[in-house]
């Protein structure tokens, strides 16, 4: 056993509460410039991922109309408004995405199933969402007063973002659709969405049973459970329900797979966005960044759900119809672009 190697005469002895103290603060400085590269990493890999997968994004072409458009309200908080789409294409082939084999629209092939207006705040913390059902009688530019679906049905995104524009007074700064094939492709991608079903029922037409409880629905189901408006005692109203518990806890499954620390679970789920979604062709890469990086801080009490105010239902041309109080609806929608609700 070797002797001990004596303490170099020339090196004083330091206290062992300051040697102590010194390797303290070299971790702390080892710690905060793992941490700062990380934070760059992750800064890099969401400039390269957006880059790289905001590439193969489908874009629509002349998805907005051509004429008169709303003006922004004088105090508009500087956010930004989408209208999101989902159409009933019964088309066997995808139409939205990059896995899309046919087009988008054709004249009374497709109607939107669920439309939402949804606006994002300028710093990025707070998201509204006002569902208009797919029965509201509405004026459709050109075509007189039908229901608001039936406008992706006659005149594709342009006349859709028109009529909502022309029903709200706002001005729709980005458009996003997914079909029937996304939807399932998009929900099956998380592993299926975790749903609370409050009440057992049967819905005839889509011939679907749902149990109540917490469910993992995946595709099919969770299509069927959207759709769902017949054996409901709120009937189309019920069904918005279903749509916005689904969007909530859509985007919680995302934002778990989505991180830093998980890199291949981010590249899972941007390519089955970009497999399953279209946007219109202004939303740049740097738009998607900016979304990517802002979305990141929000949690479930940041977003805000409503359902634009109906006064009555009423048969129309041997059609139901839901009436809505577009007053009401124009001032609600202020207040959310005012900063003011």
């Amino acid at each position: 056993m070797s002797a001990q190697r004596p303490w170099p005469q020339w090196a004083p002895r330091q206290p062992v509460a300051k040697r102590r103290h010194r390797l303290l603060r070299t971790l702390l400085v080892l710690g905060l410039a793992a941490v700062l590269a990380l934070v760059g990493l992750g800064a890099g890999a969401v400039w390269w991922g957006t880059n790289h997968y905001g590439d193969q994004v489908t874009r629509i072409p002349d998805a907005f109309p051509t004429g008169p458009r709303p003006p922004k309200p004088a105090k508009h908080d500087g956010g930004t408004t989408f209208l999101l789409a989902g159409v009933d294409s019964r088309s066997k082939q995808p139409t939205t995405g990059n896995d899309a084999t046919t087009r988008l629209w054709r004249y009374g092939a497709q109607r939107s199933d669920t439309m939402m207006l949804v606006h994002l705040s300028a710093d990025k913390r707070t998201v509204h969402v006002m569902s208009i059902p797919r029965d509201s009688w509405v004026p459709l530019p050109g075509h007189g007063s039908a229901k608001v679906n039936a406008a992706f049905s006659w005149g594709g995104p342009p006349l859709m973002i028109q009529t909502v524009e022309q029903l709200t007074r706002t001005r729709v700064d980005h458009f996003g659709v997914i079909d029937w094939h996304g939807f399932k492709a998009l929900t099956d991608a998380v592993g299926g969405v975790p749903m609370t079903v409050p009440r057992d029922s049967y819905d005839p037409v889509l011939q679907q049973h749902f149990t109540a409880g917490t469910h993992v629905m995946h595709g099919e189901e969770a299509l069927a459970y959207v759709r769902q408006r017949h054996g409901v005692p709120g009937g189309e109203l019920d069904r918005i329900k279903h749509q916005q518990q689904f969007l909530r806890s859509l985007v919680g499954e995302m934002r778990g797979e989505v991180g830093l620390t998980d890199p291949l679970g981010t590249a899972r789920m941007l390519d089955a966005i970009t497999r399953t979604v279209s946007v219109d062709n202004r939303m740049s890469n740097g738009d998607l960044r900016d979304l990517v990086v802002g979305l990141r801080h929000l949690d479930a009490s940041d977003a805000h759900f409503t359902t634009a105010p109906v006064v009555r239902s009423e048969m129309i041309r041997g059609q139901y119809a839901l009436i809505l109080d577009q007053a009401k609806l124009r001032a609600q929608w202020h207040a959310v672009e005012t900063g003011s609700s």
